[in-house]
C-alpha cells in the first residue's frame, strides 16, 4: 500500500471514529458521590479502574529502535451495576457501558525497551485519562518461537472534582505472528488508589487490586488494526485499535 494510500486510511479512520463518538450520548460527570455507601463506591471504583486502566493494545514483539505504533483507540467498558452509577450520578446514568476514545503512541527504543502513552477524553464530560508504559521483550521470538514481554503501566484520571483516582499495572504478555495475524494473550495485575475529596466525610480511600486477563490479535492490511478484550476484576471491556505499525 502506497505511502498516499495509508493517509488516505488514517484520515477516514479518524473521521469515523470522531463520527462516532460525537453521536454518543453521556452523562454527566458523576456529581452526587455522596450518596454512596462504602461498598457502592468499592464496586464503581472498580468499574471505573477497568475502564480508565492503560491498555497495551498490541503483541509482545519490540518495535525495535526505529519502530513507531500510533493509533485511534476506542473501547468500550460494561457497567457492571447500574444502580450504583445511578446513585452516583443523583439519577439515571443512562448507559450500560463506557464509550472510550483513545490517541495511542508507542516507540521502539534499544535493548528490546518501548515506551507508550495514551491520551483519553470522555465525550460530553470533563474527564481526561493520561497513561504511560514501558515494556521490555523478554524473548524476542521467532520463527518457531512466540516473543513475551512485560509491561509496567500508569494511569491518572483527572476532571471529577470529588474524585481522584490513579492506577499501576504490571502486565506480562506473549504472541506470535503468522503471516498478517499476530495473536497475543496476556495476564497482570491492576492496583488502583481511588480519593474521595475531604467533604465526603462518608467516604474513605481505597486501595483496590484486580486480576486482568486479556487477549487480541493485530491484523496487518497496510494499516493495523488491533482488536482486544480483557477481564479485569470482573468487568469486561472490548477495544479496538487502527493505525499506523512499523
Amino acid at each position: 500500500m502506497s505511502r498516499r494510500s495509508n493517509k488516505t486510511t488514517w484520515l477516514a479512520l479518524t473521521l469515523a471514529v470522531s463520527a462516532y463518538v460525537s453521536t454518543q450520548v453521556h452523562a454527566e460527570p458523576l456529581g452526587s458521590l455522596d450518596a454512596l455507601s462504602q461498598e457502592q463506591f468499592i464496586k464503581l471504583s472498580e468499574n471505573l479502574a477497568a475502564a480508565t486502566h492503560y491498555k497495551g493494545m498490541g503483541p509482545a514483539e519490540s518495535l525495535g529502535l526505529i519502530g513507531f505504533d500510533v493509533g485511534i483507540e476506542l473501547s468500550s467498558t460494561e457497567i457492571e451495576d447500574d444502580a450504583v452509577f445511578d446513585v452516583a450520578s443523583d439519577g439515571d446514568f443512562g448507559l450500560s457501558e463506557m464509550i472510550i476514545p483513545r490517541v495511542h503512541v508507542n516507540k521502539g527504543l534499544p535493548f528490546g525497551f518501548d515506551l507508550g502513552a495514551t491520551l483519553a477524553a470522555i465525550p460530553e464530560t470533563d474527564i481526561t485519562v493520561l497513561a504511560g508504559e514501558v515494556r521490555y521483550a523478554i524473548f524476542g521470538g521467532g520463527v518457531a518461537t512466540p516473543a513475551v514481554a512485560v509491561r509496567g503501566s500508569y494511569a491518572m484520571m483527572q476532571g471529577l472534582s470529588d474524585l481522584d483516582m490513579n492506577s499501576a499495572a504490571l502486565e506480562i504478555t506473549a504472541s506470535k505472528g503468522f503471516v498478517m495475524l499476530t495473536p497475543y494473550v496476556g495476564a497482570g495485575i491492576v492496583r488502583t488508589k481511588t480519593d474521595p475529596a475531604a467533604q465526603l466525610t462518608n467516604l474513605s480511600a481505597e486501595t483496590i487490586e484486580q486480576n486482568k486477563l486479556f487477549a487480541g490479535v493485530t491484523i496487518s492490511l497496510g494499516f493495523a488494526l488491533t482488536l482486544e478484550a480483557d477481564v479485569t476484576g470482573d468487568v469486561r471491556t472490548y477495544s479496538a485499535k487502527a493505525g499506523i505499525r512499523f
